[in-house]
């Protein structure tokens, strides 16, 4: 498909993350962008404010007259859009161009130089990373992000269009539409087998990943995955590695070693050794693409962060709160590692919203295991998202499983309630789904109370 014949573009789903990115470039490059949500957000409002029609009921008549001509109008969903969707029915029964986000992203990227960034965690902060590096590098880029960076307070990096980074998403197969030329895979741990069924299928669809690179491409893996690539370890040999690490004033202070040189006394102001892994893959990928390691390094020690990645909205001496998107029991693993590494022998309150009921159901004994190191948590509901109950699977369920003596089930409303009984001086949210919302509720009481 030529995007150059392409005038408007209309999006079911506009407010999801990677919808939003591509709603934003398309809306910068000149195309009149509409679209739909179910609920309004951050994201939708933002959007808004930028001149992009959104309305919030799944209804035809809604659609703005310009959109109902087939002619040079392109239309684009996310998998999570239900199959009885009115207004994609419409579409699809209509003669439209109907297109996943995915395949978009696939045919914006093939004539760019593509840095693609896949992994069942981390890749969100990675491709931010990476994105950060680039654009501090000069390189004329366009990045699309899975977050809303702190340094630009968007999912879209806009620079230039001869280089992309991107986000490439595992979910629905969706990764497997592109064709970069640097790939990068962070993890592979067992995810989403309300999709693959079982983690071999994960599994292989990660290898056939790797094997759309276009000639000449390099992989990048972490040390210890079954790939074949350029590795990247910390504190164990590979072609990249993270060594001399030491924690100064909240941040790490490193070196790397890379196949031809060492680049010293990096600095990095994310907590935990995950980022610092994600940060490593970016830094490999950057070198590899040509980048001077001292722009590298000043640009590095410049990145912010993305917002709900170990988000810290409140520091004080006695209190610290921090938000995070974890939602799979390796991550919540590492939330807590970083929390412990960051603030030892401090009381740690957790409050958890599940994120889908097949993802409770298939790792309910990881998420007990992972969510018992924490001194106290608070559970919440599971936030369905595109999912419909399934019989037995309820947080009371999880619950049972758990092990710490200090644990509760609540609704969202008594968040701020509980939070105000417990002695914990570092309280930390964590979720997927909705819980996000929250955050300026519990920020603002906990500045009340401090």
């Amino acid at each position: 498909m030529n995007l150059k014949q392409v005038h408007s573009v209309y999006f079911i789903g506009i407010g999801g993350i990677g919808m939003s990115a591509l709603a934003r470039y398309f809306h910068t490059n000149g195309k009149f962008v509409s679209g739909y949500d179910k609920t309004p957000s951050d994201i939708t409002s933002n959007l808004l404010e930028s001149g992009v029609a959104i309305h919030f009921d799944d209804d035809v008549n809604l659609i703005h007259k310009d959109i109902l001509n087939p002619e040079g109008v392109l239309v684009v969903f996310t998998p999570a859009i239900p199959k009885d969707h009115e207004e994609l029915n419409y579409f699809r029964n209509n003669g439209f161009t109907v297109l996943k986000r995915s395949e978009v992203l696939g045919i914006i990227t093939e004539n760019t130089f593509c840095l693609a960034v896949a992994g069942t965690h981390g890749k969100t902060t990675t491709t931010s990373i990476l994105g950060h590096l680039l654009k501090e590098c000069g390189l004329e880029m366009t990045a699309f992000l899975g977050g809303i960076t702190e340094n630009y307070n968007s999912n879209l990096i806009l620079q230039g269009d001869k280089i992309s980074v991107v986000e490439a998403d595992e979910f629905d197969r969706s990764f497997l539409t592109l064709s970069p030329d640097f790939a990068g895979i962070t993890s592979m741990d067992a995810d989403h087998l309300d999709i693959y069924g079982e983690a071999e299928s994960l599994e292989e669809s990660f290898r056939e990943f790797s094997n759309k690179l276009k000639p000449n491409g390099k992989l990048f893996v972490k040390k210890g995955l079954p790939l074949d690539g350029v590795t990247y370890a910390i504190d164990e040999e590979a072609d990249y590695v993270a060594h001399n690490i030491k924690i100064e004033n909240g941040a790490y202070i490193f070196d790397v070693k890379t196949p031809t040189y060492n680049i010293e006394n990096l600095e990095f102001n994310l907590p935990g050794r995950h980022n610092l892994s994600n940060a490593l893959l970016a830094l490999a990928m950057a070198v590899e693409l040509g980048c001077p390691h001292q722009q590298l390094a000043k640009a590095l020690v410049t990145f912010k962060g993305v917002k709900r990645r170990f988000s810290i909205h409140l520091k004080t001496d006695d209190l610290v709160y921090v938000d995070d998107y974890a939602h799979h029991p390796e991550e919540i693993n590492a939330l807590h590692n970083a929390i412990r590494e960051m603030y030892p022998d401090r009381k740690v309150l957790a409050i958890f919203q599940p994120h889908l009921f097949s993802r409770t159901k298939d790792f309910a004994d990881e998420f007990a295991k992972s969510l018992s190191q924490f001194d106290e948590l608070l559970l919440l509901d599971i936030y369905p998202a595109r999912e419909l109950p399934l019989e037995g699977v309820t947080s009371e369920w999880l619950l049972s499983k758990i092990k710490n003596q200090n644990k509760k089930l609540i609704s969202k409303s008594e968040i701020v309630s509980e939070i105000q009984k417990s002695s914990a001086s570092v309280i930390v949210t964590v979720g997927a789904g909705d819980i996000g919302e929250e955050v300026k509720h519990i920020k603002a009481s906990l500045k009340v109370a401090s």
